[in-house]
């Protein structure tokens, strides 16, 4: 199977998912995209809240494309008698998905597991119920909570343990591909060339209320913005066709509206005719659920009514692990690309 350079294991988006940036603690992700944009940009700005702003100079209308470098995960929140941690979510974590998984905590990137009851230990009340952060912890192999409070401190972060690799036909897997494959569609489209007035930005915090883009957007004043995502993909078995919000390989994701916004009928519409005219398969985001930066984008200092979102879908996000199409992600460079030439 034949990937994109970016996409290969060990390439930039394996750097990217790799790197640890739970909500709050995005610095290791920014570091990374800093030093490959660099040389691509006029000018990089990280404001107060530790959003990167990047520049590329132009004429016309002034363009914001932004994605978040933040990812779901965890922080401690207190320490048990035999050495196991409390935590709870940074972000909407689906607490589904947590149980035994392995994770790291903190810069010094300690390994643990979290842990739940055994299900032969269950009677069949608990197995009734689903597993939460009340009744799971994290086991990082400590004897006591002496030990624990030694080695890990009270409100660190941590991460889904989670190694990308590539699988099936054009498939690709890792964690915090929500937001992670966003930023890397606008750092491959910082490297071309435009003649609009281009910000690329990389927001903090979105996965606790799209904090950072507040800032970004109050910053930049944008005339009109596009918002990148890896949103959510629903083609399962299970799912009926009128649920399936977008379906691997069917192409890049248009949002026509989400609990936060409404995107402008114009911009969508051009954008659709550019796919049409330079044969990119694109599909519609079949669903309202959920939202993303654009939310507040659109309505900071004197808002824009011009502002699309575009994806590219991924299966089971806000758990340990993401699966997304190579086809979906080269395509949404592309028509980002085509559209932005307009200008």
């Amino acid at each position: 199977m034949f990937l994109a350079k970016e996409l290969e294991k060990g390439g930039l988006l394996d750097k990217l998912t790799s790197a640890h940036g739970p909500t709050g603690y995005e610095g290791e992700v920014r570091n990374i995209i800093k030093k490959e944009i660099e040389n691509y940009v006029d000018d990089i700005k990280v404001d107060k809240m530790g959003n990167i702003v990047a520049h590329k100079k132009g004429n016309g209308p002034k363009i914001m494309i932004a994605a978040h470098m933040d990812e779901v995960g965890f922080i401690i929140t207190g320490y048990n008698k035999d050495g196991t941690l409390k935590f709870r979510g940074l972000g909407g974590v689906n607490q589904l998905a947590i149980p035994s998984k392995p994770v790291l905590i903190g810069e010094k990137k300690l390994k643990g597991v979290i842990g739940a009851k055994a299900i032969h230990l269950q009677n069949a009340e608990e197995r009734k119920k689903p597993f939460n952060y009340s009744n799971c912890c994290i086991d990082i192999g400590a004897k006591s909570k002496d030990e624990a409070m030694q080695k890990v401190e009270y409100g660190e972060y941590a991460v889904f343990d989670t190694e990308y690799d590539s699988f099936g036909e054009n498939l690709i897997k890792g964690k915090a591909f929500d937001d992670r494959i966003g930023c890397l569609v606008i750092m491959e489209i910082l490297k071309e060339k435009y003649n609009c007035d281009l910000y690329g930005v990389f927001n903090v915090q979105e996965e606790v209320g799209s904090r950072g883009a507040n800032i970004s957007a109050f910053n930049v004043q944008p005339d009109l913005a596009i918002v990148l995502e890896g949103t959510i993909c629903a083609d399962m078995p299970n799912i009926p066709d009128n649920k399936k919000a977008t379906e691997v390989n069917k192409g890049p994701a248009i949002s026509i509206m989400d609990k936060k916004s409404i995107f402008s009928n114009d911009m969508v519409d051009e954008i659709i005719k550019c796919c049409d005219e330079n044969k990119i398969p694109y599909q519609r985001r079949a669903s309202i659920a959920g939202g993303n930066d654009a939310g507040v984008i659109h309505t900071v200092g004197n808002g824009t009514s011009k502002i699309a979102a575009i994806s590219v879908p991924c299966r089971y996000i806000h758990s340990s692990i993401s699966v997304a199409s190579q086809k979906d992600y080269l395509n949404t460079v592309k028509l980002l690309n085509y559209y932005l030439k307009k200008f």
